[in-house]
């Protein structure tokens, strides 16, 4: 399941929607990035963000805070990006720390700039399928590729190895939303294995390298690793894992792709919303986020 293409097609269609929300008002969508420290993967990830927000024509602002920072300081940030009309989304890279609270420095971000969908209120219209919020930009893009390839999750038995707020619970929900019947796995999980073995639908999400082998994976089986460690290797085994699954993502050009392009589109998408007009939909209008059912 290449995610390559689709990604692609997504960023097009939020360049033209940047574009004529340009002609209209004059405005360029404004993406905050927000980095906490110099850890190398985090940086690395930033400055493809920004670079992809140029291509899309979205403008990026970026600030660099020092390692030190408290979360009454980065808080601060992020409130005063909050209040400043010139953003449109923010962007908080994580980690930020082990000295930070991460989940208050998320809830300091207004719930209509939150292009990642980590807040509290992201999750919340997402789960109960109600308007107005934000996809947890990962799980979105996972469940546009899974359309993307015809897999339609309603019956379907699906394992999410993994339950971090910003990944794995998300994307779990949205799943439920879909019919899928789902089951959550962590470190916990007794005889993980076995449990692994029943999903029709497996979602890797565990952040340890090819941590899930071929041999756990049922013949026929969608796999979608979400997993990205050093050396470009994902959660999954791949060369294992890719002789039983009918469709698998790899790592890298799967997953990572969709996480970006759907961060581009919600931000376009934002700027959209606060300036409260109409901007053309551009030429992958129908690649727009289907309703999750109730």
């Amino acid at each position: 399941m290449d995610g390559r293409d689709l990604a692609r097609r997504i960023v097009d269609r939020s360049a033209a929607v940047a574009a004529s929300l340009t002609e209209q008002t004059g405005v360029t969508p404004c993406l905050a990035t927000v980095l906490v420290g110099e850890d190398p993967a985090s940086v690395t990830y930033v400055r493809m963000k920004r670079s992809r927000c140029a291509k899309a024509g979205i403008r990026s602002r970026h600030l660099e805070l020092p390692a030190a920072t408290t979360t009454e300081e980065l808080v601060g940030a992020l409130t005063e990006l909050s209040g400043d009309p010139g953003v449109h989304g923010i962007l908080l890279q994580h980690p930020v720390g082990p000295h930070i609270d991460e989940r208050a420095a998320f809830e300091a971000i207004a719930p209509e700039k939150d292009v990642d969908g980590v807040t509290t209120h992201s999750f919340a219209t997402m789960s109960f399928g109600l308007p107005g919020g934000f996809a947890s930009c990962t799980p979105g893009g996972i469940m546009r590729l899974l359309d993307e390839y015809g897999v339609d999750p309603a019956g379907k038995r699906a394992v999410v190895v993994g339950r971090s707020a910003i990944l794995g619970k998300p994307v779990g929900m949205m799943l439920l939303g879909r019919d899928a019947t789902v089951t959550y796995c962590h470190s916990r999980t007794a005889d993980l294995g076995s449990v692994v073995r029943e999903a029709d639908l497996l979602v890797a999400a565990v952040g340890r390298p090819r941590f899930i082998q071929g041999a756990d994976i049922k013949a026929g089986a969608v796999v979608i690793d979400a997993g990205y460690n050093p050396g470009n290797v994902g959660d999954v085994d791949f060369a294992s894992a890719s002789a039983r699954a009918s469709l698998i993502t790899p790592v890298p050009g799967g997953v990572g792709p969709m996480t970006i392009a759907v961060l581009l589109e919600q931000t376009a998408d934002a700027a959209v919303r606060q300036l409260g007009i109409e901007a053309a939909a551009g030429p992958d209008a129908a690649a727009a986020p289907a309703a999750v059912s109730r």
